[in-house]
């Protein structure tokens, strides 16, 4: 195992020091630090931050190799500074079996660029009829905590009561989909004024909302743990609000595209901005970097949803939904939050990387760079900048929507327990 002596770097934006990595963990902090047989890193200027935690990430093996394996997947994942990645269950076969979801681990473990945790389908074949073997996925050696239908809703009351009641028996967490599938039957953008202008069908925030607003009283009538995923609309931050106001075990998650964009860009008819839930309203933008920087939200995650060209290069009603999100989250981050005085570098880090960690029972991630600690770093120069080019990316799919962009903020390097995943900006 090597060691890395980072010279001059700035933890979590702070004062310049000195950090030394050394047998996996972080051995020494202060300044004029010297370690016989390290390598060095010239790091003045850079930001250290913990290792980067994403709760929602689909790396489409097994089934949908053409557009994303977890090999690709996890080296985007590193590029983008995160060394643990929440891996989505709507593969094929369904990761709803205790088989499927160690086979992800295990192929996270074989590459190594990022620690893989799978999430577990809460219904068999995310089919929303009965429950999954839920129990039996905890106690594998895949040790999953975390169970969703992404891309379906928990739609039946009794079932997602069921879910919340089962995951207490092992501190487990519903990661919901919100998503009323009545209210949304033919959705193709947010229902507003441009759904009306552009003649798509509309997918109205209560479908979302509804959903939130049941989950929410039905975790706190059982004790247990709701996440939400991908939250998208100001009515949901305030629910959330609401609800942990309440005392409730209730968190959840934001998107950087739902920090970035608005519906206005569907007026293109680019497919590249279909996805799942839509893009909203500049207001809705607002209200989530707002409920992102009070803590109301507790988790940036990225929902990297790889789809092979085929699926996106075709009329808008035809295309697939979902972006890619893994190499340009923290960029992103940084362009609405940290550049805008939203959010500090050290709330980036509670927002990407503590607290994701926690809601995902992932140890060793997100713990704060002190001594002793996992050597899980993250190196970023905030004052570069960089265009994103499609096919400049990691992933086996190039469907961006910041094709062409040019975003503040560089990785410049990954540490996963000590050991170097990118260094200089490349794959180590």
């Amino acid at each position: 195992m090597s060691s890395y002596l980072l010279r001059g770097v700035r933890p979590l934006g702070g004062e310049p020091t000195d950090l030394l990595l050394a047998d996996g963990r972080i051995s020494e902090i202060g300044c004029g630090l010297s370690a016989t047989g390290a390598h060095v890193v010239d790091a003045d200027g850079l930001i250290a931050l913990p290792g980067l935690v994403d709760l929602h990430t689909h790396l489409r093996e097994p089934g949908r190799e053409d557009a994303e394996t977890v090999e690709t997947g996890t080296q985007a994942a590193a590029l983008g500074g995160f060394t643990a990645v929440h891996a989505m269950a709507n593969t094929s076969p369904v990761a709803d079996t205790a088989g499927v979801v160690e086979q992800v681990w295990r192929l996270g473990q074989q590459y190594g660029h990022a620690d893989v945790r799978p999430v577990g389908a809460v219904t068999v074949g995310i089919a929303g009829e009965q429950l999954a073997e839920l129990g039996a996925m905890a106690d594998c050696p895949a040790g999953v905590r975390v169970f969703s239908d992404d891309g379906h809703c928990v739609s039946d009351a009794v079932l997602m009561r069921r879910a919340l009641e089962y995951v207490k028996a092992f501190d487990g967490v519903i990661a919901q989909h919100a998503q009323e599938p009545r209210l949304t039957e033919g959705a193709q953008m947010n229902e507003g004024e441009m759904s009306a202008v552009l003649g798509l069908g509309g997918w109205p925030a209560v479908a979302e909302e509804a959903i939130i607003a049941r989950d929410c009283l039905l975790a706190a009538h059982v004790g247990s743990r709701l996440h939400v995923c991908h939250v998208s609309t100001a009515g949901s931050v305030e629910l959330i609000r609401w609800a942990k106001s309440k005392g409730w075990d209730v968190t959840a998650e934001v998107t950087p595209h739902h920090l970035l964009l608005t519906d206005e860009l569907v007026a293109s008819y680019d497919p590249i901005y279909k996805v799942n839930p839509p893009l909203r309203t500049a207001a809705d933008v607002e209200a989530l970097r707002a409920g992102l920087a009070d803590g109301t939200i507790d988790a940036v995650a990225t929902d990297h949803a790889p789809h092979p060209d085929e699926a996106k290069d075709c009329e808008w009603a035809a295309a697939a939904m979902g972006m890619l999100g893994l190499q340009t989250a923290l960029s992103v981050v940084q362009q609405v939050m940290v550049d805008t005085g939203l959010m500090s570098w050290a709330e980036v880090a509670d927002r990407m990387s503590t607290r994701p960690a926690r809601i995902g029972r992932v140890d060793g991630h997100g713990r704060a760079l002190e001594v002793g600690a996992p050597a899980n770093v993250t190196l970023i120069d905030p004052s570069a900048s960089w265009t994103v080019e499609p096919h400049a990316l990691a992933s086996k799919s190039r469907n961006t929507p910041y094709r062409t962009m040019t975003l503040p903020g560089t990785v410049y390097a990954t540490f996963l327990r000590g050991n170097a995943t990118v260094l200089d900006g490349k794959l180590a």
